[in-house]
């Protein structure tokens, strides 16, 4: 099974700027082992079950929640049976079908 997950999450009550409360996420991501991709708009990680996304997600929120009383969370899930390696794959499928003038 692959669980692709595209997710943002930032606390509300830090002002303007996040980025510092974001990295910490991705520094999370990165130590977990996690395999993700960090998007100008959130963050796409992909996990083999339902359960291990709910969970990066969990401890994503854990992360946060010493550091601010609101967060803010969103994510969408694309669940299929079959292998993993769906970041890659359906990007380059759509890579694939691009005229030559596009890329």
């Amino acid at each position: 099974m692959s669980v692709l997950v595209e997710f943002a999450m930032f606390p509300t009550d830090k002002g303007e700027s996040v980025s510092a409360y974001v990295a910490q996420v991705i520094d999370y991501l990165s130590s977990s082992g996690v395999r993700y991709q960090l998007t100008p708009m959130g963050t796409i990680f992909e996990t083999e079950t339902m359960s291990e996304a709910l969970e990066v997600i969990g401890r994503a929120y854990a992360v946060l929640e010493p550091f601010s009383n609101r967060v803010y969370a969103v994510a969408k899930f694309d669940i299929r049976k079959g292998p993993l390696g769906r970041m890659e794959k359906k990007v380059r499928s759509v890579e694939e079908k691009l005229e030559p003038a596009d890329r």
